[in-house]
Protein backbone atom coordinates (compact mmCIF):
# COMPACT_ATOMS: atom_id res chain seq x y z
CA UNK A 1 0.00 0.00 0.00
CA UNK A 2 2.93 2.70 0.83
CA UNK A 3 4.46 1.60 -2.21
CA UNK A 4 1.61 2.46 -4.39
CA UNK A 5 1.42 5.77 -2.35
CA UNK A 6 4.94 6.68 -2.87
CA UNK A 7 4.76 5.63 -7.18
CA UNK A 8 1.73 8.01 -7.20
CA UNK A 9 3.45 11.33 -5.24
CA UNK A 10 6.63 10.56 -7.58
CA UNK A 11 4.58 10.60 -10.87
CA UNK A 12 2.57 13.84 -9.31
CA UNK A 13 5.97 15.16 -8.87
CA UNK A 14 6.98 14.08 -12.05
CA UNK A 15 3.84 16.10 -13.75
CA UNK A 16 4.26 18.70 -11.81
CA UNK A 17 7.75 19.73 -12.69
CA UNK A 18 7.14 18.80 -16.48
CA UNK A 19 3.78 20.97 -16.21
CA UNK A 20 6.10 24.25 -14.73
CA UNK A 21 9.43 23.39 -17.50
CA UNK A 22 6.41 23.50 -20.31
CA UNK A 23 4.73 26.88 -18.88
CA UNK A 24 8.02 28.18 -18.40
CA UNK A 25 9.18 27.52 -21.95
CA UNK A 26 5.65 28.96 -23.23
CA UNK A 27 6.42 32.12 -21.23
CA UNK A 28 10.07 32.51 -22.27
CA UNK A 29 9.35 32.03 -25.51
CA UNK A 30 6.22 34.29 -26.13
CA UNK A 31 8.25 37.12 -24.69
CA UNK A 32 11.29 36.69 -26.91
CA UNK A 33 9.46 35.97 -29.47
CA UNK A 34 7.56 39.56 -28.83
CA UNK A 35 10.91 41.93 -28.39
CA UNK A 36 12.94 40.07 -31.43
CA UNK A 37 12.41 41.46 -34.90
CA UNK A 38 9.29 43.64 -34.38
CA UNK A 39 9.20 46.87 -36.07
CA UNK A 40 6.13 49.03 -37.14
CA UNK A 41 6.29 51.74 -40.28
CA UNK A 42 3.75 53.65 -42.11
CA UNK A 43 2.93 52.44 -45.33
CA UNK A 44 1.49 53.01 -48.54
CA UNK A 45 -0.83 49.56 -49.21
CA UNK A 46 -3.22 48.81 -51.84
CA UNK A 47 -5.19 45.95 -52.82
CA UNK A 48 -5.64 43.23 -55.19
CA UNK A 49 -7.91 39.95 -56.07
CA UNK A 50 -7.94 37.40 -58.14
CA UNK A 51 -9.71 39.47 -61.26
CA UNK A 52 -8.08 40.05 -64.67
CA UNK A 53 -7.83 43.86 -63.73
CA UNK A 54 -5.99 43.34 -60.98
CA UNK A 55 -3.89 40.97 -62.20
CA UNK A 56 -3.53 41.40 -65.73
CA UNK A 57 -4.81 38.84 -67.22
CA UNK A 58 -7.46 38.02 -70.20
CA UNK A 59 -9.27 35.12 -70.55
CA UNK A 60 -9.42 33.30 -74.11
CA UNK A 61 -7.38 33.89 -77.30
CA UNK A 62 -8.33 35.63 -80.45
CA UNK A 63 -6.64 32.54 -82.25
CA UNK A 64 -10.20 31.33 -81.00
CA UNK A 65 -11.96 34.26 -81.22
CA UNK A 66 -12.11 34.55 -77.19
CA UNK A 67 -14.56 31.19 -76.85
CA UNK A 68 -11.71 29.57 -74.73
CA UNK A 69 -13.03 31.49 -71.27
CA UNK A 70 -11.23 28.63 -69.56
CA UNK A 71 -7.90 29.40 -70.83
CA UNK A 72 -6.55 32.60 -68.90
CA UNK A 73 -3.14 34.93 -70.46
CA UNK A 74 -1.10 37.18 -68.84
CA UNK A 75 -1.00 40.57 -70.51
CA UNK A 76 1.73 42.58 -69.29
CA UNK A 77 5.00 42.32 -67.84
CA UNK A 78 7.55 39.74 -68.26
CA UNK A 79 4.99 37.31 -68.37
CA UNK A 80 2.80 38.55 -70.95
CA UNK A 81 1.46 35.89 -73.37
CA UNK A 82 2.48 33.16 -70.90
CA UNK A 83 -0.61 31.26 -69.17
CA UNK A 84 -1.74 32.66 -65.84
CA UNK A 85 -1.81 29.86 -63.02
CA UNK A 86 -3.44 32.05 -60.03
CA UNK A 87 -0.77 30.81 -57.79
CA UNK A 88 1.51 33.29 -55.92
CA UNK A 89 5.06 34.10 -56.53
CA UNK A 90 6.38 31.84 -54.27
CA UNK A 91 3.48 29.01 -55.64
CA UNK A 92 1.01 28.97 -53.13
CA UNK A 93 -2.52 29.84 -53.04
CA UNK A 94 -4.53 33.40 -52.67
CA UNK A 95 -6.29 33.61 -49.40
CA UNK A 96 -7.88 36.27 -47.49
CA UNK A 97 -7.32 36.64 -44.02
CA UNK A 98 -9.81 35.21 -41.60
CA UNK A 99 -9.75 36.61 -37.77
CA UNK A 100 -11.45 33.43 -37.07
CA UNK A 101 -14.59 32.76 -34.01
CA UNK A 102 -11.84 34.11 -30.57
CA UNK A 103 -11.34 37.31 -32.04
CA UNK A 104 -11.89 41.17 -31.40
CA UNK A 105 -13.30 41.38 -34.84
CA UNK A 106 -16.30 38.72 -33.51
CA UNK A 107 -16.57 41.47 -30.15
CA UNK A 108 -16.86 44.04 -32.92
CA UNK A 109 -19.19 42.24 -34.92
CA UNK A 110 -21.25 39.99 -33.18
CA UNK A 111 -23.57 39.10 -35.92
CA UNK A 112 -20.48 37.26 -37.28
CA UNK A 113 -20.31 34.80 -34.59
CA UNK A 114 -23.24 32.46 -35.46
CA UNK A 115 -21.84 32.05 -39.32
CA UNK A 116 -18.10 31.37 -37.73
CA UNK A 117 -19.51 29.00 -35.17
CA UNK A 118 -22.15 27.11 -38.11
CA UNK A 119 -18.80 27.09 -41.05
CA UNK A 120 -15.91 25.02 -39.95
CA UNK A 121 -13.91 27.01 -42.27
CA UNK A 122 -14.66 30.44 -40.63
CA UNK A 123 -13.75 29.02 -36.91
CA UNK A 124 -10.05 29.37 -37.20
CA UNK A 125 -7.85 32.27 -37.84
CA UNK A 126 -5.98 32.27 -40.90
CA UNK A 127 -3.32 34.95 -42.56
CA UNK A 128 -4.09 36.41 -45.41
CA UNK A 129 -1.31 36.53 -48.42
CA UNK A 130 0.28 39.82 -48.75
CA UNK A 131 2.09 40.93 -52.10
CA UNK A 132 5.84 42.90 -51.21
CA UNK A 133 8.52 43.59 -52.40
CA UNK A 134 11.00 40.95 -51.41
CA UNK A 135 13.99 42.44 -51.51
CA UNK A 136 13.19 43.81 -48.20
CA UNK A 137 10.81 41.76 -46.95
CA UNK A 138 11.14 37.70 -48.09
CA UNK A 139 8.74 35.32 -48.19
CA UNK A 140 7.34 34.44 -44.99
CA UNK A 141 7.16 37.77 -43.24
CA UNK A 142 4.34 38.21 -41.38
CA UNK A 143 2.70 41.59 -40.81
CA UNK A 144 -0.63 42.93 -39.41
CA UNK A 145 -2.27 45.40 -41.28
CA UNK A 146 -5.19 47.15 -39.33
CA UNK A 147 -8.53 46.99 -40.97
CA UNK A 148 -7.08 43.73 -43.38
CA UNK A 149 -5.93 42.08 -40.12
CA UNK A 150 -2.38 39.46 -40.51
CA UNK A 151 -1.05 38.27 -43.32
CA UNK A 152 2.35 36.63 -45.01
CA UNK A 153 3.94 37.85 -47.58
CA UNK A 154 3.38 35.12 -50.38
CA UNK A 155 3.28 37.47 -53.43
CA UNK A 156 5.54 39.78 -55.40
CA UNK A 157 3.97 42.74 -58.19
CA UNK A 158 5.01 44.75 -60.50
CA UNK A 159 4.68 48.16 -58.91
CA UNK A 160 5.22 46.99 -55.68
CA UNK A 161 8.66 48.79 -55.13
CA UNK A 162 10.38 49.53 -51.67
CA UNK A 163 9.97 48.98 -48.22
CA UNK A 164 7.07 51.49 -47.75
CA UNK A 165 4.59 50.12 -50.37
CA UNK A 166 2.66 46.25 -49.96
CA UNK A 167 -0.51 45.29 -51.53
CA UNK A 168 -3.04 42.80 -49.93
CA UNK A 169 -5.44 40.20 -51.22
CA UNK A 170 -9.29 40.12 -51.07
CA UNK A 171 -11.18 37.44 -52.61
CA UNK A 172 -13.94 39.80 -54.17
CA UNK A 173 -12.80 43.15 -56.46
CA UNK A 174 -15.73 45.14 -54.53
CA UNK A 175 -13.38 44.70 -51.41
CA UNK A 176 -10.33 45.76 -53.23
CA UNK A 177 -12.45 48.79 -54.35
CA UNK A 178 -13.55 49.74 -51.11
CA UNK A 179 -10.16 49.60 -49.50
CA UNK A 180 -8.48 51.56 -52.48
CA UNK A 181 -5.29 53.39 -51.58
CA UNK A 182 -4.21 53.78 -48.11
CA UNK A 183 -1.44 55.11 -45.82
CA UNK A 184 -1.37 53.07 -42.52
CA UNK A 185 0.82 51.99 -39.81
CA UNK A 186 1.98 48.23 -39.74
CA UNK A 187 3.41 45.86 -37.65
CA UNK A 188 6.19 43.96 -39.34
CA UNK A 189 7.47 40.68 -37.19
CA UNK A 190 11.00 39.20 -39.08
Amino acid sequence: MTADIVKHSRIRNVTAWCGALIAAGMVGGCATIGLRGHESRIMEVTAYCPCGKCNSYSRGSWKYLKLDVWNRHVNAGSDKGRRYTGKTANGGKLRQTNPGLLSTDSVKRPYMIPFRAACPWLTFARDGTIAADTDYYPFGTKMYVPGYGRGIVEDRGGDIKGPERIDIYFDRHSKTLKWGRQRVKVEIER
